[in-house]
């Protein structure tokens, strides 16, 4: 049985890197000045350490609880899951995600560089700083990993393995009851403005949508595609302009699963930016971003060809099962864009875009949101190019 340290607090952490030195990264820990407890999410304690040369290391340990429901219990074992994705998201792409230095499976903690030089996606983009270069920066990420854990980039009896190393079960039940299910029905993690009623109940009579909830929620149990990352927002999305540096933490919702999955989550929360900057009078900014879904997946399909020809398995695996692949996953891209964008207006844990919002505005945003999510939802079964499903999202705006 794992056996867990004390919870990590400002006052230990330097204590308890003293004692793991393999931990500090690039910190010294004789000479650490300062800790500083940062995080802002429901699931886990996060702390930047310093040292006198202004070296800094990010020590991540999970609660036992949801930070905001004590009496939500979840298994504190998804930080050893969130270093298996992390660490084989570093050996496959090592630009876009966080330097990895090390997991103590004890305390349940793990060593990631810092990059208190970059700024969370979502605050730059609430600020009105929409960093473009980030959409195909993600595309190709998801491209990368995608390939590389997928059948085509990994032997048939390896992969076996790492599915079972990455499964995550407790994890991937909570997406699954928070995406697809408990938007379209009564639950008690549901919450909506006044003003927004009447999109609910549309979009929950919608019957051909909420029939698409339940096939990808269905595809999203079944599928092994590929290593995703889980929970691929805006707000665990690093950006920074200088260099355009994009990197994607907090994978700790990562397991195997449609590769389109991730796409999506990226998709849904450009859609919900975009519905901000349209209610806040700034249509420019609205329509970059509704247009940015085309840079990230056209990035993703760019880097899964490019990687085509190093196969491990190409006698069966020829270039018609390439495209279908890649035609199936932006399909998947598009139903998965509006569960997730339906669950952040209909469903827990909604976002600072629409949240900072005055509630008129709120409400006329959320009411965007639903309606795109609605047209990706369904219009991608006649034409899943991601050209034609923004210029459908691009319509709402006049």
């Amino acid at each position: 049985m794992t056996l867990v340290t004390d919870q990590l607090t400002s006052g230990t952490v330097a204590a308890y890197l003293a004692a793991r030195p393999h931990l500090a990264g690039p910190v010294d820990p004789a000479s650490i000045v300062s800790v500083d407890e940062v995080g802002d999410g429901n699931l886990n304690l996060v702390f930047i350490v310093k040292d006198a040369a202004g070296n800094g290391v990010v020590v991540k340990q999970s609660l036992p609880h949801v930070r905001v429901d004590p009496t939500w219990p979840l298994t504190r074992e998804r930080a050893a899951r969130e270093a298996v994705v992390l660490g084989a998201h570093e050996r496959i792409d090592p630009a876009h995600v966080p330097g990895f230095y090390g997991f103590d499976a004890d305390a349940l903690a793990l060593s990631i560089e810092d990059l208190s030089d970059h700024s969370v996606w979502r605050g730059e983009l609430n600020a009105g700083r929409l960093h473009p270069y980030a959409a195909a920066q993600l595309g190709e990420y998801v491209g990368a990993v995608g390939f590389a854990t997928s059948v085509f980039g990994t032997p048939g009896p390896e992969r076996r393995r790492r599915i079972a190393e990455a499964t995550n079960p407790e994890l991937s039940e909570i997406t699954e009851d928070l995406v697809f299910t408990e938007p379209y029905v009564d639950h008690e993690h549901n919450g909506w403005l006044d003003a927004n009623a009447d999109d609910v109940r549309e979009l929950r009579a919608d019957r051909a949508f909420v029939r698409e909830m339940g096939l990808a929620k269905q595809r999203f149990q079944e599928s092994t595609q590929s290593l995703m990352h889980g929970d691929l927002h805006t707000g665990s999305v690093f950006v920074r302009a200088e260099g355009e540096s994009v990197r994607a933490f907090d994978s700790e919702f990562g397991t195997y699963g449609p590769t389109g999955f991730d796409l999506g989550a990226v998709w849904a929360n450009l859609v919900i930016a975009a519905a901000r900057a349209h209610v806040l009078g700034r249509t420019a900014d609205a329509e970059t971003l509704l247009r940015l879904p085309v840079q990230l997946v056209d990035a993703f399909e760019a880097e899964f060809r490019r990687r085509w020809p190093d196969r491990v398995d190409p006698r069966v695996y020829g270039d018609e099962v390439l495209e279908h692949t890649l035609a199936q996953v932006r399909s998947d891209a598009a139903v998965y864009g509006a569960a997730k964008a339906v669950r952040r207006i209909v469903g827990f844990s909604k976002v600072a875009d629409i949240l900072t919002l005055p509630a008129p505005k709120q409400a006329e945003a959320a009411r965007l949101v639903l309606r795109a999510a609605r047209r990706l939802g369904t219009a991608r079964l006649d034409d899943s190019d991601p050209r034609t499903l923004t210029a459908l999202t691009v319509e709402l705006l006049g």
